[in-house]
C-alpha cells in the first residue's frame, strides 16, 4: 500500500499498473498532473499475513489539486500472487 501511494507521489503509472491485479488493472494509466500528494495515514488493515492469500487496508491520502486541499478515504483490497501484493480494487 505504502509503496503503491510512492508511485502515486513521485508520478509512476508503470509502477501502479505492475502492481494492479490482473483481472482488474486497467490496459493503461494517466496520473494528473495537477494533484500533489502531501500524506498517507493507514487507518486499518486486515488479513495480509504471512500465510494469508487476502488483505486489505484502510487508508486516508491527502493531496492538493490546483490549489485546493483534498483527501482520498477508501478500503483497498489486496490479493497475494506468488510472492508479491497487487491492488485488486476498492471495496
Amino acid at each position: 500500500m505504502r509503496s503503491r501511494y510512492s508511485a502515486f507521489a513521485v508520478g509512476d503509472p508503470g509502477y501502479l499498473l505492475a502492481t494492479w491485479h490482473p483481472s482488474t488493472r486497467p490496459p493503461s494509466l494517466e496520473l494528473d498532473a495537477a494533484v500533489r500528494w502531501t500524506g498517507l495515514d493507514v487507518l486499518a488493515t486486515s488479513g495480509g499475513g504471512l500465510l494469508e492469500r487476502e488483505g486489505t487496508v484502510e487508508f486516508r491520502a491527502s493531496y492538493v489539486h490546483d490549489g485546493v486541499p483534498g483527501d482520498q478515504h477508501e478500503v483497498s483490497r489486496f490479493l497475494r500472487v506468488g510472492r508479491a501484493w497487487h491492488y485488486l480494487d476498492a471495496a
